[in-house]
């Protein structure tokens, strides 16, 4: 099966003109094309051509009626389908890692662990269906929880595999079909993706992809009345707008949106161990992750000890070839990204914070691609841009706090609610500090997942639980039936 048209010239560029619709690869009605840049050289290295409405409406016409069918199907029926879906992912992982590496300049040894989450979602969501009661009853009354229907699934760029995995997995086991628009700036990554789940073998219409831009395709499956739900990961100001434009037909609605997570630094912290940790969280996916810790609070009077720390840690964060499996800090994802990166460090300068390490322009010797300088900031207060809005790069914000309230306080003076860490040697300590953030998420001494615990946030950091059942429930309805039995 060739999907992917490749011509040689002074460069090799990949060409993609088709979209997956019922089953199948279907040419784009849409005409506009994009380019598709390398960050890591600044080449072009492929061209997409970009779904439109016609194209939406043809995914979801074929999702409806693949719905019809699929959406009485019983758990083994759905169970079965996941774990096709993990072995057809599974016998592409280096396909998919060498994809998100070339094209969003993922650094490998963050691609490939990324990766490997998305297709072991499928195996997560086998597992927590099969712990779901879908059926109660008491008395003259039966519950069931019933499939919500057609599902759009709206998915950001900086861990293309991941959040399609994650989403189709739970749709799946709810028994929604689906019309994934994968972000246009991960279209070589999406083209790998569909290959290998075209050969799991699934039902015509339970899976359909339309790649083009969200406000031609996303704005289609919102205002749709065909589309019952939207799943969306990406910026709080799309997610606000899906949210108004979907009340109109009565959208359900899942939002990831981004956060500012704090990193609490403990007064009983091992710097030697905590630094680095912290460090990790910070320039997590080279910064560009809604997890990233980018506020880091630590003690007042261990603040030169910090500051240290920070410098003997920060030669292990190389900036280079993201496909080095040495390299810890790639490219940003595209020109605009690292300007944005670069806008956020000249703010940080003239509200007064201090570069420890780091700074303006690119590390010298990579003037090529969109890389930056992983960048530490010092005499921060909370209050100041830098540490209230999401930068998306590897720039990490210290502020010093008095007592332990004030840092709670600190943590939670945000708009943000995402993720967190506690980093501390008396656990029970941290645990009842973690206790006290406003965030869907909290780690202790290190970034951790569990594959069945809910992801999401509070506050701005958006709506609803993805992971486990909790994922799978975002795409149920219940319906109660009394009567006598």
């Amino acid at each position: 099966m060739a999907t992917m048209e490749t011509i040689t010239g002074k460069d090799r560029i990949k060409m993609i003109t088709t979209h997956y619709i019922d089953g199948g690869f279907v040419e784009s009605h849409g005409r506009e094309t994009m380019d598709i840049i390398s960050p890591t050289s600044g080449n072009l290295i492929g061209r997409v051509t970009l779904g439109d409405e016609e194209d939406t409406r043809r995914a979801i016409a074929a999702a409806k009626r693949g719905f019809a069918t699929f959406g009485r199907s019983t758990k083994e029926d759905r169970a079965k389908i996941l774990r096709r879906l993990h072995e057809a992912t599974s016998a592409r992982l280096d396909d998919l890692t060498t994809a998100m590496v070339e094209e969003y300049g993922g650094v490998v040894q963050f691609a490939r662990p990324i990766v490997e989450s998305g297709i072991n979602a499928f195996l997560a969501s086998e597992k927590a269906l099969q712990e779901l009661e879908l059926t109660r009853s008491w008395g003259k009354t039966t519950v069931t929880l019933e499939p919500v229907g057609v599902a759009g699934l709206i998915t950001a760029w900086n861990a293309n595999a991941l959040f399609i995995c994650l989403k189709l997995a739970s749709a799946v086991a709810a028994g929604c079909t689906v019309v994934i628009k994968p972000s246009e700036l991960s279209s070589l990554q999406t083209q790998v993706m569909i290959e290998a789940l075209h050969e799991a073998d699934l039902p015509k219409g339970l899976l359909n992809v339309v790649t083009g831009l969200g406000n031609v395709v996303g704005a289609e499956l919102v205002r749709n009345p065909d589309v019952a739900k939207i799943s969306f990961t990406g910026s709080v100001a799309v997610g606000q707008r899906i949210m108004s434009d979907g009340a109109a037909t009565m959208k359900r609605v899942t939002l990831e949106l981004g956060g500012k997570s704090p990193s609490i630094l403990l007064d009983d912290a091992a710097l030697d161990q905590a630094i680095p940790s912290a460090l990790v969280m910070a320039f997590l996916n080279s910064g560009q992750a809604c997890a990233a810790g980018t506020r880091l609070l630590v003690p007042k009077r261990r603040l030169d000890a910090v500051k240290r720390a920070i410098r003997d840690a920060m030669p292990a964060f190389t900036v280079g070839d993201p496909a080095d499996p040495k390299t810890a800090i790639g490219p940003m994802v595209s020109q605009k990204q690292w300007e944005r990166v670069q806008s956020y460090i000249r703010e940080g300068i003239e509200e007064g914070a201090e570069v420890l390490v780091g700074g303006e322009g690119h590390p010298p010797g990579f003037e090529a691609g969109y890389f930056v300088k992983p960048t530490v900031f010092v005499n921060v207060t909370n209050g100041m841009t830098i540490a209230q809005e999401e930068i998306f790069g590897p720039v990490l914000c210290v502020i010093a706090y008095d007592s332990e309230d004030e840092a709670i306080r600190i943590a939670n003076d945000s708009r943000y609610g995402l993720h967190a860490s506690v980093l501390g040697t008396d656990l029970q300590r941290a645990r009842r500090v973690a206790s006290q953030i406003r965030a869907g998420r909290v780690v202790i001494n290190s970034m951790m997942d569990d594959p069945q615990a809910p992801w999401g946030g509070f506050k701005y950091s958006g709506i609803g639980r993805e992971y486990g059942r909790y994922g799978i429930e975002a795409f149920l309805e219940t319906r109660a039936i009394l009567g006598t039995l």
